[in-house]
């Protein structure tokens, strides 16, 4: 049978037109999921990022939130590494810088580290740190007390008064702002005060080992040393970790005399943090007081070997030395110990009398006087003119001039006159 065409129309005309129609609909639906795809990735960069790395065991660790580190902050402060507790408080205060809650643990915790680095410590970090909190919170009694003590730390008592009374007028039951003002008014001399507002902080505060430190410092400038000692022993059992109480316990067993005690706290020191190098000068400095001079060399020698940039240990060093008529050792440790002095101003004076003393016992009599007169002149600059190591130093220049030809006793620096303030006419 035969079938009548029209060949002016294409076979596939129908067809080819309604494949180009579907073809663009799909183009055009898969470009709108690539779009759709390319937003999603790039909303979500940081988060596929890190899932990314992650499957390969590249990814880095998150950043906690400031209660965690906060959290992990005081852990480490209850266990003794005060250092390691500042540095996660200040994270902490890095992302919330406003919260006095982490303020005030940071400088809490930033003046504990100070207390431990021992005395001429800068509290000043302390005080901005205070002010922040006082800023932002005016109504927060903690702000004040941790400014006020701050501020008796820093030498300036009369400063800390007005701050820590202005604190009180926040809170009058907030014990800490009582002890920071019993120390205040203990370094002005106004010592019945000074009880009171010490014992009030520790009546409303009892559990607090800063209270009972505050407390004992001002109880031993009345001479009630027992006491003292005793205030101590309770911040030390509340806090057994803080390396800081346990110094000012044995400073205080050694004032008293009870030198086992001492050694047995410099000791417990040592066991929480074996490579303390000023606990291991201290016992250096206990041992040679009881005349155990092997041992105190031992911990002297220990102490620079750790701490090689440390006076102190160098000073104590050239004691130890000296005694043992070492003299050419001691005038080495010496050495060590002004170049790392950098009060520039003989803070520890021993190492310009007593080098003085070990270079005259050698006969070396240029460098006996210049020491020797290099020692006063730094004690009178200090306004020390009378004293055991000013005799001390005075001895020397006399066995020097005696010994050595070319010397004079009348070249000896004597003490200056003293001032006479007149008195006022009609006083």
């Amino acid at each position: 049978m035969y079938i009548k065409r029209d060949y002016s129309q294409p076979f596939f005309g129908s067809r080819k037109r309604r494949r180009g129609s579907n073809a663009l609909r799909s183009i055009v639906i898969f470009a709108a999921f690539i779009g759709v795809f390319l937003f999603f990735v790039n909303a979500q960069f940081d988060r596929l990022q890190l899932v990314a790395l992650d499957a390969v065991g590249m990814a880095p660790t998150p950043t906690p939130f400031a209660s965690t580190l906060a959290t992990q902050g005081y852990e480490l402060f209850l266990s003794g590494d005060v250092p390691g507790a500042q540095e996660l408080f200040r994270q902490a205060v890095t992302q919330q810088p406003d919260d006095p809650n982490y303020l005030y643990e940071y400088g809490r915790i930033m003046m504990e580290n100070l207390l431990s680095n021992g005395a001429g410590q800068d509290y000043t970090p302390v005080i901005t740190i205070a002010d922040q909190i006082i800023e932002g919170a005016p109504n927060d009694p903690r702000g004040y007390a941790l400014k006020a003590r701050a501020l008796v730390f820093n030498d300036d008592a009369a400063t800390a008064i007005p701050i820590g009374i202005n604190g009180l007028e926040v809170n009058a039951n907030f014990g800490p702002l009582y002890a920071a003002l019993g120390l205040a008014y203990n370094d002005i001399g106004r010592y019945q005060q000074a009880v009171f507002h010490a014992e009030r902080g520790l009546e409303l505060d009892p559990n607090n080992p800063s209270v009972h430190r505050d407390y004992a410092n001002v109880l031993l400038f009345l001479g009630r040393y027992d006491e003292a000692i005793d205030q101590l022993e309770q911040a030390v059992a509340l806090a057994p970790n803080l390396v800081s109480l346990r110094f000012e316990l044995a400073a205080f067993y050694s004032a008293r005399n009870l030198d086992e005690e001492s050694v047995a706290t410099y000791e417990s020191i040592l066991a929480l943090q074996p490579r303390n190098a000023r606990a291991m000068v201290r016992l250096c400095g206990v041992y040679l007081k009881v005349g155990r001079r092997d041992q105190a060399r031992g911990y002297c020698e220990d102490a620079v070997q750790i701490a090689p940039e440390n006076p102190s240990a160098w000073q104590q060093l050239g004691d130890v030395y000296f005694r043992n008529r070492n003299y050419e050792g001691a005038i080495d440790a010496f050495d060590r110990c002004r170049e790392f002095d950098d009060t520039g101003a003989g803070f520890l004076i021993q190492c310009w009398y007593v080098r003085g003393l070990a270079h005259y016992y050698l006969g070396d009599c240029n460098e006996a006087w210049t020491d020797l007169t290099d020692a006063l002149r730094i004690l009178a600059d200090a306004g020390e003119t009378t004293g055991p190591v000013v005799d001390s130093a005075r001895d020397g220049l006399r066995l020097t001039a005696a010994a050595c030809p070319g010397f004079s006793a009348e070249g000896i620096p004597t003490t200056a006159p003293p001032i006479v303030i007149p008195t006022p006419i009609g006083g």
